[in-house]
């Protein structure tokens, strides 16, 4: 793993260095200014493993500038964080999160391994964008357990692929609602900037969560190179992660670039490893730093941003075999 954050950190250094280089504006009209639907599928099938952060789906709309309820707009703008130019968006979500021991034929799993767990659960947020400046405040309300049907979507999914069923579940942790406040901000400490023929900017990122399923901070940095880059902040991704936007604003009928980047969290709870809050529950003893390694492909259109992003996260747990990879597909409408 350090030997990929060393190149990772290469790669930026490398894009930061022509900075005198000319800036690139990236401005919208605002009536082009669209909402977004997301469809976000994150999965460990990519790279032919199954445990762990086994899969990922998310559901996600944002609205257009024009579109944001007032009390959205009312909240950024007294939010002392929040940037307070630019375009005020609101984020609504649905998603699950499944997640498994190495051994799925065990009925009853190593207690060395992490526990079998699902989170089902909706987010609201609020979104302010300056167009240097991201801000994000989610509020995530689900419920972790049986009831986040994790057990049945796994399966579901194993037998129409005839896959081996998970036997282990009846050890997952216990039904318990999931409550999370994430806040992240991204800035472009280089903004679009010609370079070799193509753009590049460099995003670094940081934030926090609390609650009872994640308390952590984290901090990171992402750089892109490309032709004719959309206004955005990079793919969406499910959180905890790489910052990314839902929406994003064409600069061109066509764009595409590349991306790399990498994000530090300080961990102080992770309910999915330290077990349910308020009764016994299997756990495995965490990892208090983990770091992700992410890397990838986008291309835009004037309707539609599909994006891949493989992502190399070191090992959250003690007893963790070896570091987590899995792939993320991210496909973005604008109307």
């Amino acid at each position: 793993m350090p030997r990929h954050f060393v190149l990772t950190a290469a790669l930026l250094a490398a894009l930061a260095l022509p900075a005198a280089a000319q800036s690139v504006p990236q401005t919208n009209a605002p009536d082009t200014e669209k909402g977004a639907f997301s469809i976000l599928f994150e999965n460990d099938i990519f790279f032919n493993t199954d445990h762990d952060y086994t899969n990922g789906v998310e559901l996600a709309y944002t609205t257009a500038p024009n579109d944001t309820p007032d009390w959205a707009t009312s909240i950024a703008h007294a939010l002392p964080f929040f940037t307070k130019k630019g375009d005020v968006r609101t984020r609504y979500a649905l998603g699950q999160d499944i997640f498994t021991p190495n051994n799925l034929a065990a009925v009853n799993p190593s207690t060395r391994d992490r526990p079998y767990a699902g989170f089902l659960y909706g987010s609201l947020g609020v979104v302010a964008d300056s167009g240097v400046h991201l801000d994000q405040l989610q509020v995530t309300l689900g419920v972790v357990g049986p009831a986040s049907l994790a057990q049945d979507s796994q399966n579901f999914v194993h037998d129409i692929i005839h896959d081996q069923d998970a036997l282990g579940w009846h050890h997952q942790l216990r039904d318990e609602v999931g409550v999370i406040i994430n806040y992240e901000r991204a800035f472009k400490i280089i903004a679009p900037r010609s370079f070799l023929g193509g753009v590049f900017d460099v995003e670094p990122h940081y934030g926090f969560a609390v609650g009872n399923v994640y308390d952590y901070a984290n901090a990171g940095v992402m750089a892109r190179f490309g032709i004719n880059l959309p206004k955005d902040y990079g793919p969406l991704r499910i959180q905890p992660s790489l910052p990314g936007s839902d929406y994003f604003e064409p600069t061109a009928g066509f764009g595409a670039y590349v991306f790399a980047g990498v994000d530090g969290r300080a961990i102080a709870r992770n309910l999915f490893l330290d077990g349910n809050t308020f009764e016994s529950s299997r756990s495995v003893q965490k990892m208090n730093l983990v770091g992700d390694l992410s890397f990838g492909a986008a291309v835009t259109f004037d309707s539609f941003r599909l994006a891949f992003t493989r992502v190399i996260r070191s090992r959250e747990y003690k007893t963790q075999a070896s570091q987590d990879q899995f792939g993320a597909v991210d496909l973005t409408f604008r109307f």
